[in-house]
């Protein structure tokens, strides 16, 4: 075991992008085990875009000056309560730093399957797969040859959420990304039938090419123009599930969307947000749909992994700026 531990703080609120600046490591000694509680080392860390927000002056935000929060996977060490064991892996919040000091209620052990990899648990089995799972099955409520349109469909929820449509047998589906790269590996590795990058033009025109007839539903994790572009694709009862706003994390100066609130009421259109950790009762329904795919080889996860904790900063800052394919985690170099 590493003798140090380092954490990462935020050291200043950023203006628009964050930069490097906007964080500093901090090394400490390893922490000891409190009564009741035990001692993890960390084995992989998830970089979010909800980060982002948290970082801001906002309410439950960010403080600064403190270790961050994060969803990790790590083993545990060092215990001092009979609910978590030497060598058990769980999965926690408190990650952005090596070793974490957690209670038995703020862990969740992680069943072991068959061929599937632990950094799933941080993608497609975490709360990456589990959004877009309780997008498509309880908000939207997907029907079986439903047109999707999903947007920044090459980010960690928009490729599961690609996968996961094609499973529960959506009709057309449709995605936008920031990359020709991006956009071929969605339709040849994912399976979306039209991706459009969002750079080449108007939103609206961008996404009548791709779906011609309309949609049904609209999985949105950017806002902005887009989401007026898919109000206006949407047809009767569709369907809008808003998971995110990428388009303003790092700016004030996005307008909001421009649409025609007419078509809300005429076209009986339904848009819903919601919070993923409102649905944490359905995980196990999420191995039980997903564990038998991944498998079987069905299910592929898609991720990019940044080898080594001393560069978690760069690969949250690189999420930002779109630099990943599917949900990017950082791997590391202590492995089971």
């Amino acid at each position: 075991m590493n003798e140090i531990a380092l954490t990462v703080h935020q050291t200043a609120r950023p203006q628009g992008f964050p930069t490097a600046e906007d964080f500093t490591f901090v090394e400490s000694p390893i922490p000891a085990v409190p009564a009741g509680g035990a001692l993890v080392e960390n084995l992989y860390w998830s970089v979010d875009p909800y980060h982002r927000e948290m970082m801001d002056d906002v309410p439950g935000g960010f403080a600064l000056g403190t270790p961050l929060e994060g969803r990790a996977v790590g083993r545990v060490i060092a215990s001092r309560t009979p609910l978590l064991t030497e060598g058990e892996i769980v999965f926690h919040r408190k990650g952005w730093r090596t070793h974490s000091v957690v209670a038995p209620e703020e862990t969740r052990r992680l069943p072991r399957f068959d061929g599937v990899p632990l950094s799933a648990y941080l993608s497609i089995l975490g709360g990456t797969g589990l959004t877009a799972y309780v997008g498509l099955t309880r908000v939207a409520r997907l029907r079986e040859g439903d047109d999707l349109f999903v947007s920044a469909a090459g980010g960690g929820v928009g490729t599961a959420t690609g996968r996961f449509a094609r499973l529960l047998g959506a009709g057309r589906l449709v995605g936008s990304t920031g990359s020709a790269a991006k956009a071929e590996h969605l339709v040849r590795e994912v399976g979306y039938d039209a991706v459009f990058d969002y750079h080449d033009g108007p939103a609206a025109e961008l996404l009548r090419k791709a779906a011609p007839d309309g949609i049904d539903v609209f999985v949105d994790n950017v806002g902005g123009e887009q989401l007026a572009a898919a109000v206006g694709a949407l047809r009767e009862f569709g369907r809008i599930v808003r998971i995110g706003t990428l388009s303003q994390y790092n700016t004030s100066l996005t307008p909001p969307p421009d649409f025609n609130y007419a078509d809300i009421v005429e076209k009986s259109i339904r848009m819903e947000g919601f919070l993923v950790s409102n649905h944490l009762e359905l995980q196990e329904e999420l191995y039980e749909f997903a564990v038998p795919h991944l498998q079987s080889g069905r299910l592929v996860p898609d991720s990019t992994e940044v080898d080594g904790f001393e560069h978690i900063v760069d690969a949250f800052l690189g999420m930002l700026r779109g630099r990943n394919t599917g949900k990017i985690i950082v791997r590391g170099l202590t492995q089971p």
